[in-house]
């Protein structure tokens, strides 16, 4: 039984991990969390969502340089949404 709980434990902590974040209400330390996502590029979103939320993944990409179709979906793969949405497939 205690394996059991244990392993249960461990399944409930890594599905967390893969949480999705939105970019519109992320903060900081969870935008750099987020693989592909670094200093400079938190950096830069922060500000643009000072100017309003973003309305969808093609106003994040219009506003946000650096983010281009490729790596929206590298970002949406490690859990980046906006307004709960992922990049769309093509």
């Amino acid at each position: 039984m205690r394996k059991l709980l244990v392993t249960l434990a461990a399944l409930l902590v890594s599905f967390a991990s893969f949480a999705a974040i939105d970019v519109n209400t992320a903060s900081e330390a969870e935008l750099d969390g987020i693989k592909g996502i670094g200093p400079a590029l938190s950096g830069r979103i922060l500000k643009a969502r000072e100017q309003g939320p973003f309305k969808d993944w093609a106003d994040l990409m219009q506003r946000v340089k650096g983010i281009q179709p490729r790596s929206a979906r590298q970002l949406t793969d490690a859990g980046l949404t906006v307004n709960g949405a992922g990049y769309p497939a093509r």
